[in-house]
């Protein structure tokens, strides 16, 4: 299964009770296929996987499975302690998935040998394809990426580390030792802002938050760098990505709160973040508006 285009990171809504706001969605994910991303990945980082029930999970994985109708693959997520990664792989296949975005193993500092058995043990809990999440404790060598990567369901690598030097080892490491279709994607939060430096590398492929909230203008940035016309990207970079991950940066996990503070704005009731995350303050809010009409003027 080779991905292209913009990859899709829906939320995930809740009600006023807290539970997940299932026909709310149904209409996320809906809304956000019909702009025409390359796929949808329910329930992974910025759908708040870390605080999701596996049955609560399993029942956003079949909604957005439903919604999206076949139309592109839906990916889901999976991670933590070994046991319950592989209880929620198994709950994503039987939900419909087409495949696991795998996210670190919980809390502790892992060898690299270790998070090869890692992945190994989640890989075989069901038959889906497996893109592999580098980032925070989950630290992979190029050795280690090439025996992950040659597992036979692991199809991709995704990177949330932001070390060039270090991805572009394991990049061709395992393009001249794995011998099968291999994908690498660009998974820092906001990615656009490190698409050229990614793409210097080899790494065309990006996860978009902001697909969540404005497709438009993601999609905007993703033809302009299509297109190679620097100037435009440029004015994407520092008169909307810029300012949107500056804001991000003041309050840890606003790189997930501020994405569903822009949903709501955009007239979609997701609802709040669940602890330990917090919503973004009415100041900030206001700020995160002025933000994405800029960028919406860019995109029109």
């Amino acid at each position: 299964m080779q991905l292209d285009g913009v990859l899709f990171f829906p939320v995930t809504p809740f009600d006023p009770t807290g539970a997940i706001a299932e026909d709310v969605l149904a209409e996320h994910v809906k809304h956000g296929v019909s702009a025409g991303p390359g796929a949808v990945f329910v329930a992974c980082g910025t759908g708040e996987f870390h605080a999701l029930g596996l049955e609560e999970f399993e029942r956003a994985v079949a909604v957005a499975v439903e919604a999206t109708a076949g139309r592109v693959p839906v990916f889901a997520g999976a991670g933590g302690p070994l046991p319950i990664a592989k209880d929620f792989a198994r709950a994503a296949a039987r939900a419909g998935a087409d495949g696991l975005l795998l996210m670190p193993p919980y809390l502790v500092t892992n060898p690299p040998k270790g998070l090869v058995r890692y992945v190994t043990d989640v890989a075989a809990a069901t038959d889906l394809p497996v893109i592999v999440y580098q980032r925070n404790n989950a630290v992979f060598t190029p050795d280690t990426a090439v025996e992950v990567a040659s597992l036979p369901t692991v199809v991709g690598f995704k990177d949330g580390l932001g070390d060039i030097d270090q991805l572009q080892r394991i990049v061709l490491a395992v393009r001249a030792r794995v011998d099968k279709p291999f994908q690498f994607f660009n998974g820092l939060p906001t990615a656009e802002l490190t698409v050229p430096a990614y793409r210097g590398i080899g790494v065309d492929l990006y996860s978009s938050a902001v697909f969540a909230f404005a497709p438009e203008i993601s999609l905007g940035f993703y033809q302009a760098v299509q297109d190679d016309d620097t100037a435009l990207v440029r004015r994407y970079l520092g008169e909307f990505f810029v300012p949107l991950v500056e804001l991000r940066d003041r309050v840890p996990g606003y790189a997930v709160a501020l994405i569903k503070a822009a949903v709501r704005l955009g007239g979609l009731d997701a609802g709040g973040v669940r602890p330990p995350l917090v919503d973004p303050t009415p100041e900030h809010v206001e700020e995160l508006e002025r933000i994405i009409a800029v960028g919406r003027a860019l995109a029109a």
